[in-house]
């Protein structure tokens, strides 16, 4: 017997709420909150529509910075002992359509080694919504800095890419 919230109740009609089998105005009332807070809840959400303008592949485990590891690996610039894996960061700097679902992106990781010295790369890779992994990963490693280190700007990104202590 399917289950419904008019059978349960008319089944009820003793509960607190319920005259002749009708509701009454409070938990009318409450019902009716319910009904719009599920329908506020279903509308999608400004940031998350922007989220999903563009495949997030940053993070420590994505795939830019996976591969980034790798390539400094098999390069012997590091190895699995030297890093300190929980104060990796991952800043993505560009996404640009190139096809249908198709992404160029730019990503600044940097990687600490348990002396607290900094390896900085820029990768570049294609990505899709399903995939990450569209392309292989370029990396450049930055080695020296150049120009005039710019003052905090909370609006913009490049706060992400201040010098690392």
């Amino acid at each position: 017997m399917p289950w419904s919230l008019r059978q349960c109740l008319a089944d009820d009609a003793a509960q607190p709420g319920i005259r002749d089998g009708r509701l009454s105005a409070p938990l009318n009332f409450t019902l009716g909150v319910m009904k719009t807070s599920v329908a506020i809840l279903a509308l999608p959400l400004p940031s998350t529509m922007a989220l999903a303008g563009t495949p997030d592949c940053s993070g420590p485990e994505g795939w830019p910075t996976a591969m980034a590891f790798v390539h400094l690996k098999n390069a012997g610039i590091t190895n699995n002992n030297e890093l300190d894996f929980e104060k990796v960061k991952t800043v993505r700097l560009a996404s640009e359509k190139i096809g249908k679902d198709l992404y160029r992106q730019i990503h600044f990781v940097t990687f600490t080694k348990k002396s607290g010295e900094t390896i900085q790369v820029v990768t570049s890779n294609d990505a899709s919504h399903e995939e990450c992994s569209m392309s292989g990963v370029e990396v450049y490693l930055v080695s020296k800095r150049l120009g005039e280190q710019l003052p905090p700007n909370p609006s913009f990104k490049r706060d992400a890419l201040k010098r690392a202590p």
